[in-house]
């Protein structure tokens, strides 16, 4: 007997992906289409001043994740040892047992060890990695997004797609190619 697919199988997103042969163009249509209301994402073979103006980024997650790894990290380093001096004294030439100046080298270490799998964690959760296929990689010339061509993609998210590629057209792209919404097999 043959299974069917899943009443509940959900189709990948859809996007537009517009190709931009210069980055100032690229940044003027993202932020017209975002303007105008569209969910729009960048692509480019390198930072590009404004990128996060075009696309209105504010997010501070990730760096806030760095902070706090950092603060729980220092904690957790001189509460360790903190600990094992006071409930195993062992006294060593006159010094307290919690002999702070001791003790910095492992809270610096345990505080950065900290902050960097906290940041790098919560970076990874954010973009949603790892993602070992997105439909944006189906689209003819993406792989040009890595050496010279720039990139506007729109997700449909069930948006009408004739809207979604006049609001394209009218930006002056290079080409427009729809990439996605099909069920995953």
């Amino acid at each position: 007997m043959k299974r069917g697919r899943s009443p509940l199988a959900e189709r990948e997103p859809a996007f537009l992906v517009a190709e931009f042969a210069e980055p100032k163009p690229m940044l003027e249509a993202a932020k017209t289409l975002r303007e105008e209301g569209w969910r729009v994402e960048l692509h480019s073979p390198f930072p590009v001043k404004g990128m996060k103006e075009a696309l209105g980024f504010t997010d501070r997650t990730v760096p806030h994740a760095f902070l706090v790894g950092g603060i729980v990290g220092a904690v957790a380093g001189f509460g360790i040892q903190a600990y094992a001096n006071w409930a195993y004294p062992l006294d060593v030439g006159g010094r307290p047992l919690i002999a702070v100046p001791a003790f910095m080298l492992i809270v610096f270490e345990v505080m950065v060890l900290c902050s960097v799998l906290t940041g790098i964690a919560t970076m990874f959760a954010k973009n949603h990695l790892p993602r070992l296929h997105y439909p944006l990689f189906d689209a003819a010339r993406f792989h040009l997004a890595s050496d010279n061509r720039f990139f506007v993609s729109l997700a449909l998210d069930g948006c009408d797609e004739g809207k979604a590629r006049a609001a394209l057209d009218r930006q002056g792209p290079a080409s427009v190619e729809k990439v996605g919404g099909e069920l995953p097999e």
